[in-house]
Order: structure tokens, then C-alpha cells, then sequence
């Protein structure tokens, strides 16, 4: 009892130490001064109850938790149904249906459904980039948003300084990603873990801090702006063409509306993204993505059938590389502005998240879990204060209740019946 009392009287300290200065202290800018203020009567009342409640739960928990096993469970959700939604013909067919909705989307929804749409449909290819060498090949990647950054720059770049446009750009924006993927397998091969982790984690910031020092090229923290929207084959869907151009409304005879950006937009993205799946589909059927597989499960046993390790993580490096730039030269395209800031490290832990949450190696739960990680944010914006205390919520919570995610992905196997 002595011991449980300690402890609770620690963790309810602990409660007041972290919540006091998070919740109860107000920061306000004042010209160029930061003042702080205490914060109102509630929530200081709250942060006490939940000290208190810390307090009780730590003194009762073997109690509680012997009662709480006492009690009748409630009921689970069947094994059978459970394995019906990880089977690959299953999840083929939920994609399709999925795919058939996101088409018809953009056309009976309003133009902000639209654009938190095309948003997702942006992280949906980063999550499945990331999924590569995360989910498939087992490496432990903190940088690749890195890769993002590289394939937004190569767009703005290139259509700033030579006037390239969207379509021109996008695979040389792949393709630089993909040799900025490939150098950076190099000085990870012999890394594994948390090593490997910290490395491309210092990836990810190298290229943040480069793209803001060398303000010549890439204008440093104002970034570049300005950059060319996707045109149609050659038509642009601005309310005015360029001299020389001509836009989609005068060339059919339609009025302007400014929504027909939008969605044309959502359209590229759902191509992208489509585009993605059918690739590593194909790979995952290939021997390299055998090979991935392999690696992931035990790279000592990969080495004794023969496999290189060496090629087989740089392939994962460099394809997955690849989506990340055809992800960040549309994300370029779309803003029509970049900067450095819109690369932190944040941006990597949320695309990570994607495909720990969706479950790794599974492409339905990538795409699910893009779904509710963005929207989930745009649907309580009044709790955006919270956010990154929901966000840490959720993956606790996640993790007690089904740790190997949302869809995890099952490989067609045969089974032996008594």
C-alpha cells in the first residue's frame, strides 16, 4: 500500500508538472515581446481533477484491474470478420469502390470538400511511398519528407528560373527524388533500428536547412512563389490566359467558374495516386517486391538464399523516393508557393503515422488512415490547440487496442486443415 502510494503521489505531480505550463500558461504577443498569463478559473480546475483522478486510479489500480477481469467483456468483433476485411480479394475490392467514389466526388461535392479532398489524396501517395520502406522493406525512415521537399523545389525551380511546366517537371521531380533516394541508401546500408532512424532523420533536416541557407537559389525562408498551375494540353483554367495561351472556358464555350481549378486539380491528384497503386501492385508481385518482404522479415535469412541486401534497400530507397517527388511537385503545383517551413519534421511523423496506423505494408490501410488523419484536424479546428495532444491520444490508443493497425496486410498463404 506504501508502494501504491508513492506512486500515485508522483504520477499526480507528474499530472501538474506537464499540464500546468501546457494549459494553464497563455502566451500573447505584445509588439515584440512575449508576455505570459495565467489561463481562466476551469481549466485549472480541470488539470486538478485530473491530478486527482491520476492519484486514485495509480492507489486502486490492482483493485480495479482485478475487478475490471472479474467483470463479463464486451462483446468482440468476430475473428471471421476481421480476417474477411484483411484478405487481398477484399481489400481489392473495397479500393475499387473507393476509387469509384473518389471520381464521382468532386462533381456533387462543394469546393472545400474538394480541397481537404486533394489534400488527402496527396498524403495518400506519400503513405504509400513511405509504406515502401517502412511497411514492405522494414527501414525505419524519419527523413522522407526530405524527398517531399526535393520533388516541390525541382517544380518551383525549374518553372521559375526555365519555365518549365507541371507536366515537363513532374518526372524530373521524380527522378531527382529518386537519386537523392539512392545516395542516401548508401551511408544507411550497414544501419538498422533506431541508427537508421536518427541518420534519416538528420537526412530530413540537412535538406530543410539547405533549401532555407542558399537564399540566392531558393530565396531561403520566403521561399519561391509564383509557380505555374497544370495546364490541359495547354489550356489553363485562370479567368485570363497568358499571351500566347488560351483558357478551357473560351476554348468550349463555357462560363468561368473558378471551381473547374479545383477539381481538374483533385483529378491530377486521383491519377497520381492511381498511378502509384498500379506501380507497386505490380512490384509487389515482382520478385523485388519478394525481396522487400524478405528483407523485412529477417535480413540474416535474406542473405542465406542468395539475396544482396545492398540492391534490395536501395530499390526501396529510390522507388519510394520517386512518389515523394511526383507528391511534392503537385503539392508545389498546387500551392503555387513553397518554403522550407512546409518540410518539418512534423510533416515526416505524420506521413510515418499514416503507415504505422494504417498498418504496415497494407495500401487500404494507408489510404484509411490518410482519411483520418487529415480530416479528423479539419473537422475540429476549434480543438487546434490540441492537436498534437489528440494526435498522441489517438496513437496511444491505437497501439493498446489494435496494435498491428487499422487493415494490416495478409499475403495469400495456404493452411493445413487436421
Amino acid at each position: 500500500m506504501t508502494r501504491n502510494l508513492r506512486t500515485a503521489f508522483f504520477s499526480a505531480l507528474l499530472v501538474l508538472a506537464v499540464a500546468v505550463p501546457i494549459f494553464g500558461l497563455k502566451l500573447t504577443t505584445v509588439g515584440i515581446r512575449l508576455e505570459v498569463h495565467n489561463g481562466d478559473a476551469l481549466t485549472f480546475w480541470t488539470i486538478a481533477a485530473c491530478a486527482v483522478a491520476m492519484f486514485v486510479w495509480q492507489l486502486f489500480r490492482t483493485r480495479l484491474a482485478a475487478g475490471w477481469a472479474a467483470s463479463p467483456s464486451l462483446p468482440a468483433v468476430p475473428a471471421g470478420a476481421g480476417n474477411f476485411l484483411t484478405l487481398p480479394s477484399t481489400q481489392r475490392y473495397i479500393i475499387i469502390a473507393l476509387v469509384l467514389l473518389a471520381l464521382v466526388w468532386p462533381f456533387y461535392a462543394s469546393r472545400g470538400a474538394v480541397d481537404i479532398a486533394t489534400l488527402i489524396l496527396i498524403y495518400v501517395m506519400l503513405g504509400l511511398g513511405l509504406n515502401i520502406v517502412v511497411g514492405l522493406a522494414g527501414l525505419l525512415d524519419l527523413g522522407y519528407v526530405g524527398f517531399y521537399a526535393v520533388g516541390a523545389y525541382t517544380y518551383a525551380l525549374l518553372s521559375h528560373y526555365y519555365g518549365f511546366g507541371f507536366w515537363l517537371s513532374l518526372p524530373i521531380a521524380g527522378a531527382m527524388a529518386a537519386l537523392f533516394g539512392f545516395l542516401l541508401g548508401f551511408p544507411v546500408l550497414r544501419l538498422r533500428g533506431d541508427y537508421l532512424a536518427i541518420v534519416t532523420l538528420g537526412f530530413g533536416e540537412i535538406i530543410r536547412l539547405l533549401l532555407r541557407n542558399m537564399t540566392d537559389l531558393t530565396g531561403g525562408p520566403n521561399g519561391i512563389s509564383g509557380i505555374d498551375k497544370p495546364t490541359l494540353f495547354g489550356l489553363t483554367f485562370d479567368r485570363r490566359a497568358a499571351e500566347g495561351m488560351q483558357t478551357f472556358h473560351e476554348f468550349f464555350g463555357l462560363d468561368y467558374a473558378s471551381i473547374n481549378k479545383v477539381i481538374f486539380l483533385y483529378l491530377i491528384a486521383l491519377l497520381l495516386v492511381l498511378l502509384t497503386l498500379f506501380v507497386i501492385n505490380r512490384l509487389l508481385r515482382m520478385p523485388i517486391g519478394r525481396a522487400w518482404e524478405a528483407l523485412r522479415e529477417d535480413e540474416i535469412a535474406c542473405r542465406a538464399l542468395g539475396m544482396n541486401p545492398t540492391v534490395i534497400k536501395l530499390s526501396a530507397f529510390t522507388i519510394g523516393a520517386t512518389f515523394a517527388g511526383f507528391a511534392g511537385s503537385f503539392f508545389a503545383a498546387r500551392q503555387g508557393l513553397v518554403s522550407p517551413e512546409s518540410f518539418t519534421f512534423i510533416e515526416s511523423a505524420i506521413i510515418l503515422a499514416i503507415v504505422v496506423l494504417g498498418g504496415m505494408g497494407s495500401q487500404l490501410g494507408v489510404i484509411l488512415a490518410a482519411i483520418v488523419m487529415i480530416l479528423l484536424p479539419e473537422l475540429m479546428r476549434e480543438f487546434s490547440e490540441y492537436r498534437m495532444l489528440m494526435f498522441g491520444a489517438m496513437m496511444v490508443l491505437m497501439m493498446i487496442w489494435r496494435p498491428q493497425g487499422l487493415l494490416p496486410m495478409q499475403r495469400p498463404h495456404m493452411e493445413l486443415k487436421r
